[in-house]
């Protein structure tokens, strides 16, 4: 069995009145279960050449409903340099350069309406750095 542990560690001292210093770990499992996510796609990157959408990953690739997580990390340096994360045709939100996310995804195969998508904003090359974990 796989253990995967991801965490995140939030710190400042001057978004609140008080700094701030927020920790939260978990163990990546299955979805209902205690077991240990056990596939990955590996770490890879994907440089876009132009501002057309991406399929990063396709629904029916994947099982249907189980506890899958997606990392990614915008490469870029240049601040307005963003991926547009899209969900079929649901915009997620985007991640500016340097930011990064672990989303967690269910994968439901019964259309293309759940296949992950990235949109970069501008034809210029852009950097994505992705992963995927899962069932």
């Amino acid at each position: 069995m796989a253990t995967t542990t991801a965490q995140l560690v939030l710190t400042s001292t001057d978004l609140l009145s008080d700094s701030l210093s927020l920790s939260a770990i978990a163990t990546l499992t299955g979805a209902g279960n205690s077991t240990g996510l056990t596939s990955t796609g590996g770490l890879a990157r994907k440089t876009t050449e132009s501002a057309s959408q991406y399929t990063l990953f396709a629904a029916a690739s994947y099982t249907d409903d189980k506890a899958h997580k997606i990392y990614l990390k915008n490469m870029e340096t240049s601040a307005g340099l963003y991926f547009l994360i899209s969900i079929h045709d649901v915009e997620v939100g985007r991640i500016y350069a340097g930011d990064w996310a672990l989303i967690p995804w269910s994968a439901d195969t019964t259309s293309d309406d759940a296949d992950f998508k990235i949109t970069p904003s501008t034809s210029a090359s852009h950097t994505l750095e992705y992963m995927i974990i899962h069932e």
